[in-house]
């Protein structure tokens, strides 16, 4: 059973919705039971960071400490900024601190927000994109990016006038900028990359 973490920010229900159709089951939930029962973690998000933050309140704590502990992590959009050290949208944030980095604004002279379909290269060794092309197009909704600075992460890359950071891996912490749940096939084979991974650490 993967867990999708619900603190009433975004596309909850589009991420469900997602995976029910590539027929595996979710749970969209906020119990720490539910959290610490899951096979894995779906935390999405359509929000500025700040207001997501603050939401996801004190599940932030719990959500790090499973995912340090093994627990597969899948950070959707907003979920997936959340997932560095902090962020300057509209102040400064702290987030989860599980992947090094900074959310820091679009370079000046891209077009803003970055929306819609992009080319993203896809290393063959990041395990959500198994079974894919070298390069797929994903969609995308976002102001603000990942600048990444952890060595141990694996990045994917799209090319919107500047290598933006599209994917991360750490282990077993997972995050897309982009809306796999919005990504038409392509995106339903990342959702059950991730379906198989969090079945992977269960067995």
């Amino acid at each position: 059973m993967i867990t999708v973490i619900d603190y009433n920010v975004g596309n909850v229900k589009s991420v469900c919705n997602a995976f029910a159709h590539i027929g595996c089951q979710t749970k969209l939930s906020c119990k720490s039971q539910d959290i610490k029962a899951a096979d894995g973690l779906v935390l999405p998000g359509v929000a500025a960071f700040g207001y997501a933050v603050r939401a996801l309140g004190s599940l932030a704590e719990l959500i790090k400490e499973v995912a340090l502990a093994g627990k597969p992590l899948l950070g959707i959009c907003v979920g997936y900024q959340m997932l560095f050290d902090q962020s300057s949208e509209y102040g400064r944030h702290k987030g989860l601190g599980l992947i090094s980095g900074s959310v820091i604004p679009l370079p000046p002279g891209q077009r803003v927000p970055h929306m819609g379909w992009n080319l993203v290269k896809l290393p063959t060794e990041m395990d959500l994109f198994a079974g894919l092309d070298d390069e797929k197009h994903f969609y995308f909704a976002h102001s603000f990016y990942a600048e990444v600075t952890d060595t141990e992460a694996m990045i994917a890359y799209a090319d919107y006038g500047f290598s933006l950071p599209a994917a991360v891996q750490k282990q077993n912490i997972y995050g897309t900028q982009f809306h796999p749940e919005k990504s038409s096939r392509t995106g339903l084979r990342v959702l059950r990359n991730f379906a198989q991974i969090c079945e992977g650490q269960k067995s």
